[in-house]
Order: structure tokens, then C-alpha cells, then sequence
């Protein structure tokens, strides 16, 4: 890889490292499903010129719209309100990547070898200890939601794996145009004071709002698509893995977040695990954000 685009993925790493502070500090005061929603509404106003009919594959990108943006940024975005802390939840949101394996060896028969497998139970391990920490146990619903949101979006992966032809904005437009219809009654069915917390949001509120269509949408998943165009993912994938660092680095500094001995060493063997998994399969890279 060029200095130039190892300069510009290390960038990109730094955008979605701080996206789970961003994340924070908006579900810290709207409602979490407001807040996707919110997204998704402003993401689908920015792209709605990239919207394109994709005849063959539109079943496939309905499937993904509604698991990614409807569900899985749904169920993220409560699991991070839930949380005391982002770093717990930028480790746990990597489960997507060994789950994304397990669907393709379920949905596409692929084949794991032992080393693959090895990576799968090391990241998963890795997480158990961290949610057997004392501090973790008073927001493991939190870090269950984070979990299950990475299950959710592994089913959309699955389906992205089957598109062809089909671009990362074009892809992004749909998903917000029919993620926020989708999002905005779960919203008044399932949360209260949503007129109000608008009203009555802060800029740094606004601002993890903007951020998440800004940087998490539009320059970070462009960036990653034109360096996939020009590099395989087994080389690109592990060094997304910055991305936790990063988000980890922002919550200890910014947020007071504490690391205990066995959230690091949790920690470090989720990271090593998936790893392991990004560099030996070629899978869509996901960030969590």
C-alpha cells in the first residue's frame, strides 16, 4: 500500500474512532432511535441524487436497508446509550466481522480452516471476559444490544456480498431513504420526549448527528470504497481494526472512561481474534459505525 493511502485509511480509522464519541454524546441526549433516525432523514435528503434502480437486485437491497439502517444502527445506537462506556462498545462492535464468517459458512458454504476458527473463539472469548468485569456488569444490557446490533448487521453484510454493480452511495441512499420511514413511528411507539429533546439538544447533540452523515457516512465509507477498488480486503480489513484503538484512546481522554486489567486483556484478545479472521478471509469491511 502507497504512503498516500496508508495515510488516508489511518485518517479514515480516526473518523470512525471518534464516531462512538460523537454517537455518545447524541443518544446521551436525544433518544437513540430519534437519533438513527435523524441520521438516516439527513443522509437520504444528501444522497437522494444517487438514488438508482437496480433491476434483479432490488429484493437484496431492501433486505439490507432494513436490517442495517432500520435494525442494526437501531439496536447500536441503544446499546451505546445504555453504556458507561464507548470503549467496551467499539471492542464489542467488531463481533461483526467473526460473524459475518459464521453466516457465510451457514448461508454460503464457505469453508474455515482451524486458524479462522481459532480467531472466531479467541474474539468471542475475548468479549466474555470483558462482560464478566464488575464495572461492565452494570450496563451489560448495553453491551448485549452492541453484540446483537453486530449480529444483525452481519445479515446485511451477507446480502452485500451478493450485490454487484450496485455503488457505496447509491447502496447508502437506500438505506437511508428507507430506514427513516421505518425508524421515525418505532421511535413514538417505543420512546417518550422526542419533541422535546430536540427543543432542547445541545450543539454537541446536533453536532454527533452531523458527524455520523459527515464523517461516518460520506468520507469514511466513500474513502474505504475507492481503497478497496485499488486493494484486496484481506490487506485493508486488519488495519480498520485502528478503529477500536482509536475509539478506546477518545473514551479514555475525552470521556473518562476506565480501562481495568480485564477489560485490556479482553480487549486485546477480541482485536487479535478478529484480526486473525479479517486477514485470512475476504470480507466488506463493517467499522460499527
Amino acid at each position: 500500500m502507497s504512503l498516500p493511502h496508508l495515510a488516508l485509511i489511518l485518517f479514515m480509522t480516526l473518523i470512525w474512532g471518534f464516531n462512538y464519541v460523537a454517537g455518545k454524546a447524541g443518544v446521551n441526549e436525544l433518544p437513540p432511535i430519534l437519533f438513527t433516525g435523524l441520521r438516516f432523514f439527513t443522509l437520504s435528503i444528501l444522497l437522494l441524487p444517487f438514488l438508482k434502480l437496480h433491476r434483479g437486485q432490488m429484493r437484496p437491497i431492501f433486505i439490507i436497508s432494513l436490517t442495517m439502517g432500520g435494525l442494526h444502527f437501531a439496536i447500536f445506537y441503544m446499546g451505546l446509550a445504555a453504556a458507561h462506556a464507548v470503549s467496551t462498545v467499539a471492542i464489542a462492535s467488531q463481533l461483526g466481522v467473526p460473524f459475518v464468517t459464521i453466516m457465510s459458512i451457514l448461508f454460503l458454504k464457505e469453508e474455515v480452516h482451524w486458524k479462522r476458527w481459532a480467531g472466531i473463539g479467541t474474539s468471542f472469548l475475548g468479549v466474555m471476559i470483558i462482560g464478566f468485569d464488575p464495572a461492565v456488569f452494570q450496563y451489560l444490557n448495553g453491551l448485549a444490544l452492541v453484540i446483537l446490533a453486530a449480529f444483525v448487521g452481519s445479515i446485511a453484510m451477507i446480502y452485500m456480498r451478493r450485490l454487484s454493480g450496485v455503488g457505496v452511495f447509491e447502496l447508502q441512499a437506500w438505506i437511508a431513504l428507507l430506514s427513516w420511514p421505518v425508524l421515525a413511528p418505532l421511535s413514538l411507539l417505543m420512546e417518550q420526549g422526542q419533541m422535546s429533546a430536540m427543543t432542547q439538544a445541545s450543539w454537541a447533540a446536533w453536532g454527533g448527528v452531523l458527524y455520523t452523515v459527515f464523517g461516518t457516512s460520506l468520507i469514511g465509507h466513500a474513502g474505504m470504497y475507492y481503497l478497496l477498488q485499488r486493494y484486496p480486503v484481506t490487506q485493508t480489513a486488519p488495519l480498520t481494526l485502528l478503529s477500536p484503538v482509536w475509539g478506546v484512546f477518545f473514551g479514555v481522554t475525552m470521556l473518562g472512561d476506565t480501562l481495568t486489567p480485564r477489560i485490556i486483556i479482553g480487549g486485546a484478545m477480541t482485536l487479535i481474534g478478529v484480526a486473525i479472521v479479517s486477514s485470512r478471509q475476504k470480507i466488506l469491511v463493517d467499522t460499527g459505525g
